[in-house]
């Protein structure tokens, strides 16, 4: 079984804008989720930095609320960032590490984001994988509008 899931986009933008819409608060929020979701900016604790530790609160869509934690590992403007997280804020040494890199490509940027998924089933792995890219999407237009 594979242990990690990866999703890649190209967004027409340039790597310093894609950059901005993953680190600064404001347009994390936007997207994070995807539009369907609401990370009220009260509720985001996002401060790139290693050894930074990251919190947000989503709005689902049905009334109920999801917790995430994690903590950022390593940020290498504007190329690489590595961050934990999980939406079981009370074990968070169980924290899956996740990688984005950004490369430029022909006057854009291409998005390639891994997470590890051990012990995941497949199906869990899939909801992953589907998750990350309808916020890839998303962040495709935040990127636009930037």
């Amino acid at each position: 079984m594979t242990e990690s899931i990866t999703v890649t986009r190209t967004f027409a933008a340039p790597r310093e804008l894609v950059w901005e819409a993953f680190t600064a608060p404001q347009h994390f929020a936007s997207w994070f989720g995807t539009d369907a979701v609401e990370v009220p900016l009260d509720t985001l604790v996002w401060n790139a930095a290693p050894g930074s530790a990251w919190s947000a609160v989503m709005h689902l869509p049905d009334g109920t609320t999801k917790d995430w934690v994690g903590e950022f590992v390593e940020v290498d403007a504007p190329s690489r960032l590595v961050f934990t997280l999980t939406d079981v804020p009370e074990h968070p040494e169980n924290a899956a590490p996740t990688t984005v890199s950004l490369t430029e490509a022909d006057g854009g940027t291409i998005v390639t984001l891994t997470q590890e998924t051990p012990g995941f089933t497949p199906e869990q792995q899939a909801g992953v994988t589907a998750g990350y890219g309808a916020f890839l999407d998303t962040l495709g237009r935040v990127v636009l509008g930037l």
